[in-house]
């Protein structure tokens, strides 16, 4: 063999290489996009990437949608959480709605006790 077929050879190596790389690298996007959304799943994600690799990446389009479906501050709603104030008001609401809710049956056991006439236990 002469200088020209070691340097095919040579070549060939290398973008067999580099394409093999390139898949990997590809298929490690939806995690990085992950990791810097601080999503909950993000090594789900990797190991997703991972077998994406060896199912011809039929389920790679789903990670990809999986890490963008998730926001750092919305969560995966796609609305503005909350605030703590609102939540703490929504808590004491239902506080209140429900120490109503037992009044009210607390009533009406009276007066279903008094209408039968027996005793409430």
């Amino acid at each position: 063999m002469d200088f020209l077929s070691y340097f095919a050879l040579a070549i060939l190596i290398f973008v067999v290489l580099i394409l093999a790389y390139g898949m990997i690298a590809i298929h490690d996007i939806p995690y990085h996009m992950a990791k810097a959304r601080n999503h909950p799943h993000q090594d789900a994600i990797h190991a997703g990437g991972w077998i994406s690799l060896f199912t011809l990446h039929a389920i790679w389009p789903f990670l990809w949608i999986w890490a963008t479906a998730y926001h750092p501050v919305h969560g995966y709603g796609g609305r503005p959480r909350g605030k703590t104030d609102q939540a703490d008001a929504e808590g004491a609401d239902a506080t209140s709605r429900v120490a109503a809710l037992e009044k009210k049956i607390a009533a009406l056991e009276a007066n279903e006790s008094k209408s039968s006439g027996r005793k409430p236990e």
